[in-house]
């Protein structure tokens, strides 16, 4: 194996990002070997630098998306600077970005505008609601994505909607964004064109909704909000033992329903109640069944209850927090931790998903507003004169 050679290498990216959709998606080809030119706003770069200070004085979401990229300077309204832009597309393979809708092609940064002269390069456009249609122009916020894709409608308690716990929305179109740049990439080998990639955030997270979707078919009653609990499978959910700890625990089948039965509960003869010998009939009886089950809860400790569930092969799961996360066994034994330089110092980041043994991630520093911008501009042939009357100008 030579962990110098992945996927990517030899790659170039420019993205116009901010956010989370857009730069998480170009963190994740960055990983992969990518060299990844991250366009920012002169002086305050990304607005998502200052959306905290919870990392060392950064911000929690920038430092998780940005690493492995260069940061160049630029203010696309000045022309000067839109001439270093364009000169440095001209160089790349990938344009990402997800301004506000209708900036790009303004700026004469649209997919027909750039095919003709660069016929190979990918376009990637990352918007809330896409390229055309009513809500086209409609601003468009993770929270927003949430609530017009009907994740909210089925996520909380039945008293409340809540919000995912993360930007779910942002993270499906980076995601989507992601995968269709690789399957992009791939097709240009064949035919040698790139394409236009048009990344919804709503059909992103309408595919996550799918099973919802299919569950309210024709007009049916759409799951209900169960909170920690499955909206359709029973038992499935969090079941307090008696020292106060919650289990997390979750049957799929009859065979686990029987073993839960025998092994958990000790009452062999409920497999067969009428009541509960079908999962459609443990779902319409879910109130009877959970007061059995947190009566014979009730009595043992969690780490009593794990165990049980363990000895009879049931999934089950501690309730972590973010904390018990970072100290998380399994990521430490796995090796999944690897530092990370960012301009306030070594910060701790996961490894991506998915052990290749081919290669290597890369997890290079996360940049500070403008790290790269003289070297990058140098790249593309600007003097020291150009340099500095960009600079008296602001513009970089």
């Amino acid at each position: 194996m030579n962990p110098a050679i992945r996927p990517l290498d030899g790659i170039t990216v420019v993205s116009l990002e901010h956010a989370i959709a857009a730069p998480f998606c170009t963190r994740q080809l960055a990983d992969l070997g990518a060299r990844v030119i991250k366009v920012e706003r002169p002086g305050v770069g990304d607005f998502a630098r200052a959306y905290d200070t919870r990392v060392k004085g950064q911000s929690s979401h920038f430092v998780w998306t940005n690493r492995s990229k260069e940061s160049l300077t630029l203010d696309l309204k000045n022309a000067e600077a839109l001439a270093a832009l364009q000169a440095l597309i001209a160089r790349a393979d990938v344009l990402v970005q997800n301004l506000a809708p209708g900036a790009a092609a303004r700026m004469g940064l649209s997919f027909e505008a750039l095919h003709a002269a660069h016929p190979g390069l990918i376009v990637c456009d990352i918007s809330g609601y896409g390229d055309d249609g009513p809500y086209r122009d409609k601003k468009a916020y993770d929270l927003l994505i949430q609530s017009e894709a009907g994740f909210l409608s089925v996520t909380g308690t039945p008293d409340a909607p809540s919000k995912a716990g993360n930007s779910v929305a942002d993270i499906a179109a980076g995601m989507y964004a992601y995968t269709n740049i690789l399957s992009a990439l791939l097709l240009r080998g064949k035919t040698g064109q790139g394409s236009h990639i048009d990344v919804s955030m709503l059909e992103s997270l309408g595919e996550w909704m799918g099973y919802p979707l299919y569950y309210a078919f024709e007009g049916a009653a759409p799951p209900p909000r169960t909170g920690a609990a499955h909206a359709s499978i029973y038992p499935y959910g969090p079941f307090v033992a008696g020292d106060g700890g919650t289990v997390m625990l979750g049957l799929q089948n009859e065979r686990e329903w029987q073993a839960f039965c025998a092994g958990v509960l000790h009452n062999a003869a409920l497999a067969t109640d009428p009541r509960f010998d079908s999962n459609a009939r443990r779902n319409e009886n879910r109130e009877a069944l959970r007061a059995v089950i947190l009566e014979v809860f009730g009595n043992l400790t969690a780490a009593e209850v794990v165990a049980r569930l363990d000895a009879a092969q049931i999934a089950n799961a501690r309730v972590n927090d973010m904390a018990g996360l970072w100290a998380h066994p399994q990521l430490a034994a796995r090796a999944r931790w690897q530092p990370v330089q960012t301009p306030a110092g070594e910060v701790p980041a996961l490894l991506p998903p998915g052990r290749n043994n081919q290669f290597d991630y890369r997890m290079d520093p996360v940049p500070a507003v403008g790290e790269h911008t003289e070297a990058i501009l140098r790249e593309l042939g600007l003097d020291a004169a150009a340099l500095e009357r960009l600079r008296a100008q602001q513009a970089i």
